[in-house]
């Protein structure tokens, strides 16, 4: 048994390292949808079917939980999953498995407050608005998850989303830093200009964000706290797993890497980031989507 993170490319790569930190002990798979990245561009429904292709792969490799580590597929696909596929699929295997998201404990981090709470609308002017500027994909921005969500819980904070199409393939095909930071700058630019000033604080909304995050911090002004997905979304899964011990995780540090593209060793960027060389196999044939 083991946790399963997916990801339609390397981005996921910023949440496992973090998975990986905070549960040493426990055995991960890590599957790239690379045949079919990026998701930002596709519609619902490719979305939630590719996601349910990998989900059902890391299954059958032996995971007992699978992490979506993909805003996109998090945003569009996960509670049709829970909601129609998922409960089937239990019947079948006849064991625990489950699918979490990453963006519950994105919006507990921005909003302060647990999931649960709902803010009582009282229509009362607010003063001061905190602004949450949300860099993402196009399928996550057209989803308005942060602004739905955040504006629930509460009032005071204004979200603006970017669609940030074709960054995240830039990152996940080995861009140039140069490329890639007039490209950020861009969108950095982009909302300012709907905004009207630049955002109090940022949401790094896609996980291929992450590995340039250093190129969002020089191009938003100086001090601008950055929401970074990695740690809270780490802590949530390690309280998950202590509340529900009848998913089994695994205890030898396991650590396999699959892909449904060409098998190979991942991009400069990702070696810089991961501190070593990162070579993904093929996924086994019976499983590939």
């Amino acid at each position: 048994m083991a946790i399963g993170v997916f990801d339609s490319g390397i981005g996921g790569l910023s949440i496992h390292r973090a998975l990986v930190d905070r549960l040493p002990q426990a055995d991960f798979v890590y599957l790239a949808d690379q045949k079919h990245a990026p998701y930002g561009d596709r519609s619902g429904e490719e979305i939630v079917e590719l996601t349910r292709q990998g989900c059902e792969t890391l299954f059958e490799a032996g995971a007992s939980l699978v992490v979506l580590a993909c805003n996109t597929a998090s945003a569009v696909a996960l509670r049709r999953l829970q909601s129609t596929w998922l409960a089937q699929f239990r019947k079948t295997y006849r064991r625990p498995v489950n699918v979490l998201g990453i963006i519950v404990p994105t919006i507990e981090a921005a909003t302060g407050l647990p999931w649960e709470h709902e803010a009582e609308r009282r229509g009362e002017k607010i003063e001061k608005l905190d602004v949450i500027g949300v860099f993402s994909t196009v399928a996550t921005a057209r989803s308005r998850v942060y602004e739905i969500e955040i504006d629930k819980r509460r009032q005071d904070i204004a979200v603006f989303t970017e669609a940030c199409s074709g960054l995240a393939d830039m990152i996940e095909q080995g861009a140039a830093r140069e490329d890639l930071s007039a490209k950020i700058k861009g969108h950095v630019d982009s909302l300012r200009i709907r905004i009207g000033r630049y955002p109090d604080r940022a949401i790094l909304g896609c996980t291929h964000y992450e590995l340039v995050a250093d190129l969002f911090r020089e191009h938003l002004p100086a001090g601008t706290p950055l929401i970074h997905q990695p740690a809270p979304v780490s802590k949530a899964l390690a309280d998950y797993i202590e509340r529900h011990p009848e998913y089994t995780i695994g205890d030898t540090g396991a650590r396999t890497f699959l892909t449904t593209g060409e098998p190979r060793t991942q991009s400069a960027l990702i070696e810089a980031f991961w501190g070593a060389p990162l070579t993904f196999a093929a996924v086994a044939s019976s499983q590939a989507a």
